[in-house]
């Protein structure tokens, strides 16, 4: 899910943006720093959207820069279990898809992929057997996140799944609203006899 999130911190701005307005150059060191930063309790920075305030100036002896106490706002991602996102396939292989949900990817594995039994193509496609659904690269897709690992910080991993009722391409779903229901057949019951 997408956040707007508050940060303060010291902004080391280099002397390169000295000559720019003080709130332009914290701007630019900021976006510098943080756009793309990953933190397991932030998050994916998307982008640094405003300066609230800047303070004072300081300068470090032996530092040529100078800092500043600022309050900024960022845009972050930050994918949560259970979640539905959207995205596009970019990419499958014979163990699976992987779906762009922007600013990161995440791994739908082949048995994830849709309730029938799955063949990957040449082509770079994933095929149901009795469904005949297909699943192609730049095909926009529905997930949902069933796990989110930060063991890489550089290259957080989502898993996904799009088994679900809901999931997977739109007209997957228009298929299962066009398919009459099927009602319950019951059976008879059995009657015992006395004693």
């Amino acid at each position: 899910m997408f956040y707007k999130v508050e940060l303060k911190d010291f902004v080391r701005v280099p002397p390169i943006y000295f000559s720019n307005d003080v709130n332009e150059a914290v701007l630019k060191s900021v976006k510098q720093k943080f756009e793309g930063f990953i933190d397991p309790d932030l998050g994916i920075v998307v982008d640094v959207t405003s300066i609230k305030s800047v303070g004072e100036g300081v300068i470090i002896p032996g530092d040529g820069a100078s800092y500043y106490d600022s309050i900024f706002e960022l845009i972050v991602f930050r994918p949560e279990l259970q979640e539905v996102v959207g995205g596009r396939i970019k990419d499958i292989t014979d163990f699976g898809a992987f779906l762009s949900m922007g600013p990161i990817e995440g791994m739908i594995h082949v048995s994830q992929t849709m309730d029938d039994f799955v063949s990957f193509s040449k082509e770079k496609s994933l095929s149901g057997r009795d469904s005949k659904r297909s699943l192609k690269v730049g095909d926009i897709c529905r997930a949902r996140i069933i796990a989110v690992s930060y063991k890489e910080i550089t290259n957080p991993k989502i898993g996904l799944t799009m088994r679900q009722q809901g999931l997977g391409k739109p007209e997957w779903n228009l298929e299962q609203e066009s398919k009459p229901e099927k009602l319950k057949e019951e059976k008879p019951e059995k009657k015992g006899k006395g004693k």
